[in-house]
């Protein structure tokens, strides 16, 4: 495994020093972006304990019961690939406030709701403003945020989730005495509102997407609201020679791989420009994708979700009670908060590839451990306990850090699509795992089953060891040199470097 001995790579852009006040307005705009990964935590969590009344009232049947809660998770894969195609055109701030608009009109149907059917019509619109917002809030919390403190802001993102997730479970318990599953579901009319709000008075457009745009009056603007007028001519210089120089090398590269395939390489460039999404298949984008689309993967595949979803029902099999299910869950919760309170603390310090490291080790170990607690029949509370640690494992590294690299490998031109279907692979394999883990428990043992979650955090563990380079500190040049390195292209040309080069090549990405 290459360890990563890097200590001095930071960037030395115009940004690198922004005043207090700078920092504290950039820290304001984060949080209310984050609001988006908020709805994400409390839509995906509020479900678990509404239900409990809902199949009362609605006499849902056992597969009814399982749709309500999975078809947001289909409607988020759908959100998820389709959050390109509007923040690319329309912007991430009128982006984001459709998706508070969507996020209104699905909860209000749902509180209103008068059977399955316009139950199941609410939680699928719910999950498309999910995953909308799932793609959309790491990129712009990338896009606002200067790199001192781009980590911790892009770790909002999750820490906003595990809280709405928490408060989500306490809304549950708080109207659970009169079964008001309604008003636990009404609850979420809030942040969307607020969300809203955000977008129409509040937050800034993305500088980024401003300049890509042309809109180089605007970004100057957002730059001087952090900093002052000399610092804000001096980034947008840079992101201009940046964008000049990342359109040559485009140039170059569309040449070179229009030369291998006899195609015109003006009129491939151009029909890469046009259809977004072909943009993620040049040679010098695929990397990222191949890191995207792996950890998103793994994250779900790591077994998660099985232990959000059904707590209850596993600690219930390890012989104690699960008539308090809600208690459970507000324990788990809270150990996912604060230990992504830890991580968003330690992202900056630490670096994304240490903790992801850390992380995947510790789930490996855990899930085996849990695994043979379920096959040896050891005390219910030694599984618990392994539990407990998997869930602080797993939100100290893997949890936070898989979305905010989706704001960081990407580069501008390719960062809305290329998060957009890493979202999309993440919700698939969520739907997926929930989908088949009771069955799959029933026929060969939830031990053995742990175990096989506990193999996929191993190859996890080999593939960032392998393919992820740090980024903390880093601005995307360097970041995407790193990353050609470890996949072996050459960072000038995005293209695969040739055998000879291969052993110098990966010597080097040794230390990156």
């Amino acid at each position: 495994m290459a360890e990563d001995n890097s200590t001095s790579t930071e960037s030395s852009g115009p940004l690198d020093e922004v005043p207090a006040a700078g920092l504290r307005r950039v820290r304001r705009w984060c949080v209310v972006i984050a609001v988006g990964g908020f709805l994400f935590g409390f839509d995906t969590g509020v479900i678990s304990g509404a239900l409990l009344f809902i199949k009362k009232d609605f006499s849902l049947s056992s597969f009814e019961q399982g749709s309500v809660v999975s078809i947001l998770l289909l409607g988020a894969l759908v959100g998820a690939l389709s959050a390109g195609r509007i923040s690319d055109p329309l912007g991430r701030r009128k982006a984001l406030g459709i998706q508070g608009v969507v996020f209104l009109i699905g909860t209000v149907i749902a509180v209103l709701a008068t059977g399955y059917w316009m139950l199941l019509i609410a939680r699928l619109i719910l999950g498309l403003a999910v995953g909308a917002a799932s793609a959309t809030v790491p990129i712009y919390l990338s896009e606002v945020a200067p790199t001192a403190i781009r980590g911790r802001m892009l770790t909002l993102n999750q820490l906003l989730i595990t809280i709405g997730i928490l408060i989500a479970y306490f809304t549950n318990l708080a109207f659970s005495g009169f079964e008001g599953w309604r008003a636990m579901i009404g609850v979420g009319t809030i942040p969307s509102l607020i969300l809203l709000a955000g977008a129409l008075w509040f937050l800034p457009e993305s500088p980024i997407w401003q300049l890509v745009h042309g809109r180089e009056d605007e970004a100057r603007r957002f730059y001087v609201s952090i900093s002052d007028e000399e610092t804000a001519d001096a980034v947008i210089a840079e992101q201009r020679k940046q964008q000049e120089e990342e359109k040559e090398e485009n140039e170059k590269r569309d040449a070179a791989e229009a030369q291998g395939s006899g195609e015109d390489s003006g009129e491939r460039s151009e029909e890469q420009v046009d259809k977004g999404w072909k943009v993620l298949l040049l040679s010098r984008v695929r990397p990222a994708l191949i890191v995207g689309l792996t950890l998103a993967a793994i994250q779900q595949f790591g077994g998660i979700n099985t232990i959000i979803y059904y707590a209850p029902s596993i600690i219930e099999s390890t012989g104690l009670t699960a008539s308090k299910a809600i208690f459970y869950s507000i324990a788990i919760g809270a150990i996912n908060l604060i230990m992504t309170i830890v991580a968003n603390r330690l992202i900056d310090r630490s670096g994304r590839r240490r903790l992801l490291i850390v992380s995947l080790s510790a789930m490996a170990v855990t899930l085996g451990l849990l695994g043979l607690s379920f096959v040896l029949g050891w005390s219910p509370l030694i599984s618990l306990v392994f539990m407990v640690i998997y869930i602080a494992a797993f939100a100290i590294g893997l949890g936070p850090i898989f979305w905010t690299l989706v704001g960081e490998i990407f580069p501008s031109d390719a960062r809305a699509h290329g998060s957009g279907v890493s979202t999309a692979v993440n919700w698939g394999s969520n739907f997926f795992v929930s989908l088949v883990f009771l069955s799959v428990a029933d026929a060969i043992g939830q031990g053995q089953t742990f175990w096989i979650f506990g193999v996929i955090c191993a190859f996890g563990l080999w593939f960032v060891g392998r393919y992820v380079p740090e980024t903390k500190d880093r601005e995307f040049e360097e970041v995407d040199a790193a990353l050609l390195r470890r996949f072996r292209h050459d960072p000038e040309t995005g293209e695969k470097t040739k055998s000879r080069q291969k052993a110098s090549g990966q010597k080097k990405s040794g230390q990156e």
